[in-house]
């Protein structure tokens, strides 16, 4: 008999979770502590699992999302935010939602299931029985209405994409900026490899990107180096987060220090440093063999003379050279930068549906507006 099972906790998860979840890190245990720990404020955590008898086949992670103008829209300055857009877009966004998946990382990494013990179909009616219990515990618990279901980010050959469903279901399809993924070649054994494999003008760029830091140095940081620094990293986060023209969360101060506290050597925080001080960073988290790059923050006085976020992408691709992985995950925005490296857009969706079948309607032209197209030039470094 197949059925599932509601957890409101990480720790209330049946033992052999892990075992099932073993190939992906953001579904393991240790991960989802870390994320329960330090989520952002307008994010709590919910788990299904789906059982054949008594064992474990499936499971998914639940996110309920609350949305407000303070988290969507936090840079004035941003030509985006107009009274009007902030409006209407809120008029279907605000509130609670529910996202199957993660919303804090690139990816489709909030579910699984073991094909041979239960069909996809099956998965999935479970997977919704569980949404609809977890929409009445809203409820009842805190009396909020749930708006919106969201499903993320599904490539396009993802063995969890299952159309009919969603079709059935009444999901809405939407594309969203591609994920920008870099392979790593099986030749390039070391850093230099990758450098002799560069064309002459994107050689050129990557030694004067060098030059540019100007002594500025890199160090990797432990987790006592996090705690004391953990003030600075959330400021130097926030600098480039509150850029963004839609943003849906803020980490907490405690975000970077909780995930190397879970994670151990699975996330790595790389500091910048000019004459003592921490002008900049970037974390990496190793996903079995894809290396998935996270958040990053800098001073924005060094990025542009300095070249910060360049020479960071680059000494990406040389941690993942070195410790074996065979492709960097290297996520949404700044697609154009990325492609210079090497990194090469694959396209996503998601589906989604309101719980208002009249802004249901307008949910992509909403996203639209979420996600507008950008006119960037894919660059080929190795042509």
């Amino acid at each position: 008999m197949i059925h599932y099972n509601v957890y409101e906790s990480i720790n209330s998860v049946p033992q052999d979770w892990d075992n099932l979840v073993e190939q992906n890190i953001f579904l393991k245990t240790c991960y989802l502590k870390a994320l329960e720990e330090a989520a952002p404020s307008n994010i709590n955590l919910y788990y299904i699992g789906v059982f054949k008898d008594e064992a474990l086949i499936g499971v998914a992670l639940i996110q309920r999302v609350q949305l407000y103008l303070k988290d969507m829209f936090r840079d004035t300055k941003v030509s985006c935010i107009k009274t009007f857009l902030k409006e209407n877009i809120s008029k279907v966004l605000k509130g609670n939602i529910l996202v199957v998946g993660n919303l804090t990382h690139t990816g489709q990494h909030g579910m699984f299931f073991s094909a041979e013990k239960v069909s996809k179909t099956q998965f999935y009616e479970e997977i919704f029985k569980g949404i609809s219990e977890i929409k009445q515990l809203i409820k009842t618990k805190q009396s909020k209405k749930i708006r919106l279901i969201l499903l993320k980010d599904f490539f396009s050959e993802d063995t969890m994409l299952h159309t009919e469903f969603f079709e059935k279901e009444k999901l809405h399809k939407a594309i969203v900026q591609p994920n920008m993924i870099m392979p790593i070649r099986d030749n390039w054994l070391q850093f230099e490899d990758y450098i002799k494999c560069l064309n002459k003008k994107y050689r050129t760029r990557y030694k004067r990107a060098k030059k540019k830091l100007n002594g500025i140095r890199s160090q990797e940081l432990d987790l006592e180096t996090i705690k004391d620094n953990s003030e600075q990293l959330h400021q130097l986060y926030l600098n480039v987060s509150n850029n963004a023209k839609f943003n849906t969360f803020i980490l907490p101060e405690n975000h970077f220090y909780a995930y190397k506290l879970h994670l151990k050597e699975n996330f790595r925080v790389f500091g910048y440093y000019l004459k003592g001080e921490l002008i900049g960073f970037y974390t990496l988290i190793l996903n079995n063999t894809q290396l998935e790059t996270y958040f990053l923050g800098y001073h924005s006085e060094h990025q542009y003379p300095n070249q910060l976020y360049l020479n960071m992408l680059y000494d990406m691709v040389k941690f993942a050279i070195q410790n074996k992985f065979e492709t960097i995950v290297y996520a949404r925005t700044a697609m154009e930068i990325k492609s210079s490296v090497g990194a090469q857009p694959k396209p996503m969706v998601l589906y989604l549906k309101h719980t208002n079948s009249v802004l249901n309607g307008i949910l992509k032209q909403v996203f639209k507006l979420m996600n507008p197209k950008q006119d960037w030039r894919e660059r080929h470094p190795f042509s």
